[in-house]
């Protein structure tokens, strides 16, 4: 079990990293903190194994902060989490495990993790990681949920786009909806879309929408219904 710090001055930030921590059951979000300072008060009260830690932050920033923690006898492991992408070599002159750029993606984020676990001794459990089931042909295919692009209805089947290419799954919408409502996000009627993949929207012509999506060889449109929520959402990743 890793017990992990997030130290973010921004709320969204935090959550949002909360949110992409809550399915790894090998780990455990134990404290936040909005500075350095605070930071540093959480570490006095509790074991922590990881810090989340942002750089822009107002007082003491996050390299002050990991240079600080490098001088401990037994410091926690640091992965950076910042919106800024050219720091990365002094990031690492402070003896980062990892240097992710905002929005955190989860599967890079799984990927730090799992630096951290092999660097402090321990290991993720591999029950964490979650997969969707396709059978075509009598043959069984499993794909992990966290390649998954978005997932779209199409008449009694959903078409789940991944990494990989394309599979077809016979679990609706609603289903996956509910089991994995804190990865995805309904657009339309007919599709869900991973919300550490949304980088904007895109107006089309009759007033429609259609939702961008890094790396995706699809982008979905969004229904007016949805419009609302997902702006709410880009804007609070800005």
């Amino acid at each position: 079990m890793l017990n992990i710090l997030i130290v973010d001055d921004e709320p969204p930030a935090r959550s949002r990293l909360r949110r992409l921590l809550g399915p790894i059951e090998a780990c455990e979000v134990v404290a936040e903190a909005a500075s350095a300072a605070e930071a540093l008060v959480r570490l006095e009260a509790q074991d922590i194994d990881l810090l989340l830690l942002d750089i822009s932050m107002p007082g003491l920033d996050g390299m002050s902060l990991a240079q600080q923690l490098a001088k401990m006898p037994e410091p926690p492991s640091v992965v950076f989490c910042t919106a800024w992408p050219d720091q990365a070599l002094e990031a690492f002159d402070c003896d980062a495990v990892d240097y992710l750029v905002k929005p955190v993606r989860s599967e890079r984020l799984e990927a730090a993790l799992d630096k951290v676990a092999r660097i402090r001794g321990k290991t993720l459990d591999a029950s964490s990681v979650q997969y969707l089931r396709s059978v075509v042909g009598g043959k069984t295919f499993l794909i992990n949920l966290n390649e998954v692009m978005c997932l779209v209805s199409e008449d009694k089947y959903t078409t789940v786009i991944h990494a990989q290419g394309e599979s077809v799954i016979n679990t609706s919408l609603i289903e996956l909806e509910k089991k994995h409502g804190d990865e995805f996000m309904r657009v339309h009627r007919n599709a869900l879309v991973r919300i550490s993949l949304i980088r904007g929207l895109e107006g089309l012509a009759g007033g429609r929408h259609r939702v961008i999506l890094e790396g995706c060889p699809i982008q979905p449109e969004v229904s007016r219904r949805h419009l609302p929520q997902l702006r709410q959402l880009i804007r609070g990743l800005a």
